[in-house]
C-alpha cells in the first residue's frame, strides 16, 4: 500500500535517520517534508520540500505566509493571515501554515520528529484529522520532563493525542512510558539502519605502536567530552602512549581550556566536523572511538564506527547497552567515570590482536543483523500502516 507521509522536524536540518529513511521511503510512497526554513542543502531525489516560511527573515517569512494564504482561495483565511501578520504572531502564523499546507496535501500520516515540535502540531492534534507518529529521541524525552513540572504537564496532555510513537531505543521507550502510558499505546522501537554497501568493513587489524583514539560530534555538553579529556591525564599518568581526536570539537573553549590544564596539547587534537568520507577514513585510522556521552538514544556514530571495523568503548547511557554488549561488541562503562573509561582504554590497549579482532567481527555481526537501512525501513512503514489501521 502506497501511503502519503509528511515528515516535519521544524526544519529541513533532516537528522541522518531521517534523511536514511526517506530515500528508503521515497521509492515506494510519496514523501513531503515540511520544514520552517527557505534552502534545502542536501535534497533527496523524489521527495517534495515544502517551505513553511523563514524562521531567520521576517520578511522572508510573512512572503510565504502570504503565498501559502493565496494558494487557499479564501477570503478568510487570506484576512487572518493579513491580521497576524500585522500583529506579527509568529506562534499563530506557523500554526497556520503547517495546518493549511497539511491540510492541501491531504497525508495518510505526518511523522513528527522530536517532541519541540507538538506546539506546531497543536491544530492537527486538537481535531484528530490526522494520525500524527512523534519519535522518542533525545534530551525533550530523557532529561527535561523530569527536571521541569510544567513540560511534564504539557507532554502528559498532548502525548495521549498522537497515533504512536517511533522509539529509538529500548531505553528511550521505557522513559518515554514514565510520561504517558496506556495499554493500547502504540510505540515501535526502529533503531536507525545503514546501507552497508556504502560502509566496508576493514578485513585487516593491526594495532600500532601508538594507541589512535577518535570521537566524533559537536561540542555539546551532553557527550561527555570533560569526561574523556580526564581519562586522558589518566593515561598519560600511567605513561600510555595515545593520540586522541576529537572532530567536530574545534574552537570550543572549555576542552582547549581543558587540554592545556591536563598538559595535553601534544596528545589532544580538536578538529573542526568534516565532511562524511573524511569522517569515515578518520574513523578507520583509529585503534578505538570513545563515546562519553552522558545522554543518547543509540549514537549513529557508533553503529558507523562497528560497521567500519572499529571498536567502540562507550558510556551506558542510553541504549547504547542494546548495541554494544561489554567485552563481547566493544567495551561499555559507567556514566560521568573517566577512571572507569581510562582503565577501558588499558583494558583494550592490553588485549591481543586475535582478542580485538573478534569483538570488531562481532560488533559488525550485531549492526548487519539489527542497524540495516532494510531493517530501519520495514519498522518504519509497519509503524505507520499500524497506526492508520488504528485510527480508522
Amino acid at each position: 500500500m502506497s501511503l502519503k507521509i509528511i515528515i516535519f522536524d521544524g526544519s529541513f536540518k533532516t537528522t541522518a535517520f531521517i534523511n536514511r529513511l526517506i530515500e528508503g521511503l521515497v521509492k515506494s510512497h510519496q514523501v513531503y517534508v515540511l520544514g520552517f526554513n527557505e534552502t534545502v542543502k542536501h535534497k533527496v531525489k523524489g521527495v517534495h520540500y515544502v517551505k513553511l516560511g523563514s524562521n531567520s527573515s521576517k520578511i522572508g517569512f510573512i512572503k510565504t505566509s502570504l503565498s501559502i494564504a493565496l494558494s487557499q482561495w479564501s477570503i478568510k483565511l487570506l484576512v487572518s493571515t493579513l491580521i497576524n501578520i500585522m500583529k506579527f504572531n509568529r506562534k499563530q502564523l506557523q500554526n497556520q501554515n503547517f495546518k493549511r499546507v497539511v491540510n492541501t496535501i491531504k497525508p495518510d500520516i505526518i511523522h513528527a520528529q522530536w517532541v519541540s515540535n507538538i506546539p506546531i502540531l497543536e491544530p492537527i492534534l486538537s481535531q484528530n484529522t490526522y494520525p500524527v507518529v512523534l519519535s522518542q529521541r533525545g534530551y525533550h524525552i530523557n532529561v527535561r520532563p523530569f527536571i521541569d513540572y510544567e513540560n511534564l504537564n504539557y507532554l502528559k496532555q498532548w502525548l495521549p493525542k498522537m497515533a504512536g510513537f517511533h522509539s529509538v531505543s529500548k531505553a528511550i521507550s521505557k522513559k518515554g512510558d514514565f510520561i504517558y502510558s496506556n495499554p493500547s499505546k502504540i510505540d515501535h522501537v526502529v533503531y536507525s539502519g545503514l546501507n552497508l554497501s556504502e560502509i566496508p568493513f576493514k578485513i585487516s587489524y593491526k594495532k600500532g605502536k601508538r594507541l589512535r583514539l577518535i570521537s566524533v560530534g559537536r561540542p555539546h555538553w551532553k557527550k561527555g567530552y570533560s569526561y574523556a579529556l580526564k581519562a586522558c591525564a589518566l593515561l598519560k599518568a600511567q605513561g600510555i602512549d595515545f593520540k586522541y581526536t576529537i572532530v567536530g570539537a574545534g574552537q570550543e573553549e572549555e576542552l582547549i581550556y581543558l587540554r592545556a590544564f591536563y598538559n595535553l596539547e601534544e596528545r589532544v587534537a580538536l578538529l573542526d566536523a568534516l565532511p562524511q568520507q573524511n569522517v569515515f577514513e578518520a574513523i578507520k585510522s583509529a585503534d578505538a572511538m570513545l563515546l562519553p556521552s552522558i545522554e543518547e538514544g543509540i549514537a549513529n556514530v557508533a553503529i558507523e564506527a562497528m560497521a567500519l571495523g572499529t571498536i567502540v568503548i562507550s558510556t551506558n547511557c542510553g541504549g547504547m547497552t542494546e548495541l554494544i554488549e561489554h567485552k563481547q561488541e566493544g567495551w561499555v562503562v559507567p556514566l560521568r567515570n573517566p577512571e572507569a573509561l581510562a582503565d577501558a582504554v588499558i583494558d583494550f590497549n592490553n588485549s591481543s590482536e586475535e582478542e580485538l579482532d573478534n569483538v570488531r567481527q562481532q560488533a559488525r555481526k550485531k549492526v548487519e543483523e539489527q542497524f540495516t537501512d532494510k531493517k530501519m525501513l520495514q519498522g518504519m512503514e509497519g509503524l505507520y500502516k499500524a497506526c492508520i489501521n488504528e485510527n480508522n
